[in-house]
């Protein structure tokens, strides 16, 4: 008898269902049954098996090394404007240690209260968001909205590539998806309405920015200060300074909030070191634990995002779900095709240089998988006599 033996269960079709899956049918299961915490990682580990989804757990995890770093720096630049004594290197180190400590107690503390922090920090930057967009709209001038010239198909993917990273972190709201209860409601409809949301505010922004600044727009350093400025003075300039801030910070929240869920799906499967999946003895959280800097995360972004549309079309078409009725997104199975073919497109705009990169650490993260494959086999036939 394999691995898994008696325990082994199965899906609609009849096919084994891998290790993480079985366990969602266990004592979690009420709240996602078969879907356990790991967000993309379990979803694509049920659909393809652990080799696709240990990868993906590694992209995740690189998505979130590569894009917190990135933004912790801006995140402390920006806040040494309105803050003098960080802009000495060690002022902004200990800032942004402080900062990750105090989002760590939060984090360990549950979803819940890292939700309930996130909820506010979203009011609070979206607020100066609203006053630059109302108030822009009367200072837009519509000359400098007019093109000149269309953009080069090959230019406009490029910049897709690097335009994703703004709306990089909704995937971080599957990775708890095993603490949330009600997820087939609650996570589908969050997602729609954030993204729905999102994107309408770009839009009214880039047309206020773009409105007000002209040509100056692809100079300035940071264009929706420097357009609140133009449009409100001064004071208009500071409080999209401090929106920005607590922007940056609602982000790394997030990230925060997702990546150690996402280790503590790989550690609970055993490829990481049993230590990482510890969980708090009071909350059950885990505890342990820019242009080619953001090609690199939107890049190991959209291959994650890949790999959730293939997924989601195979676990369709598996009849595998959570508890309660699925949540009927639009399109149906053509969405997921759909998606891939866009998300196709849009790596078109990575180099050489960049895919490199990425199957080197691909490479690595396959090596890594293997040598716990291995080592859990070996502990298996020692425990288990042939």
């Amino acid at each position: 008898m394999g691995p898994g033996g008696r325990d082994r269960q199965r899906d609609r079709g009849g096919r084994d269902l891998p290790p993480a899956h079985r366990r969602g049918r266990g004592a979690g299961a009420g709240r996602a049954r078969g879907l356990p915490p790991g967000g993309p990682y379990a979803y694509v580990e049920i659909a393809f098996g652990p080799f696709a989804g240990f990868l993906c757990g590694v992209l995740l995890w690189m998505i979130g090394s590569m894009a917190v770093a990135a933004v912790a720096v801006v995140f402390a630049t920006n806040v040494a404007q309105l803050v003098p004594a960080l802009q000495h290197p060690a002022g902004s180190a200990a800032f942004l240690v402080v900062v990750f400590a105090l989002m760590g107690g939060i984090n360990v503390a549950g979803v819940r209260l890292a939700s309930s922090f996130n909820t506010v920090a979203t009011v609070a930057k979206l607020l100066p968001l609203l006053v630059l967009l109302v108030s822009g709209a009367f200072a837009v001038r519509a000359s400098n909205l007019a093109w000149e010239h269309a953009p080069a198909v090959a230019d406009v993917a490029r910049t897709s590539t690097l335009l994703i990273f703004a709306f990089a972190g909704v995937e971080s709201a599957l990775a708890p998806s095993g603490e949330v209860k009600d997820i087939v409601r609650t996570v589908p409809r969050a997602i729609f309405v954030a993204l729905a949301g999102t994107t309408a505010l770009y839009v009214g922004l880039q047309m206020v920015a773009q409105g007000v600044l002209g040509a100056e727009l692809a100079t300035s350093r940071t264009p929706l200060a420097d357009a609140a400025g133009r449009a409100l003075g001064e004071w208009g300039r500071t409080l999209l300074l401090v929106g920005a801030a607590v922007s940056m910070f609602g982000y790394l929240c997030g990230m925060v909030l997702a990546i150690p869920r996402a280790l503590f799906a790989l550690a609970r499967d055993g490829f990481l070191p049993r230590v990482v999946a510890a969980v708090h003895s009071r909350y059950h959280t885990p505890t342990s634990t820019f242009e080619r800097l953001a090609i690199l995360a939107n890049l190991t972004l959209l291959l994650l995002y890949a790999a959730c549309c293939l997924a989601a079309w195979q676990l369709r078409r598996r009849g595998v779900q959570a508890g309660g009725v699925p949540f009927a997104a639009p399109g149906g199975a053509w969405a997921p095709i759909a998606a891939c073919a866009v998300i196709a497109w849009m790596l078109t705009g990575v180099r050489a240089v960049e895919w490199a990169a990425m199957g080197v650490a691909l490479l690595a993260a396959s090596i890594v998988f293997l040598i716990a494959r291995r080592r859990q086999r070996e502990l298996y036939d020692r425990a288990v006599p042939s």
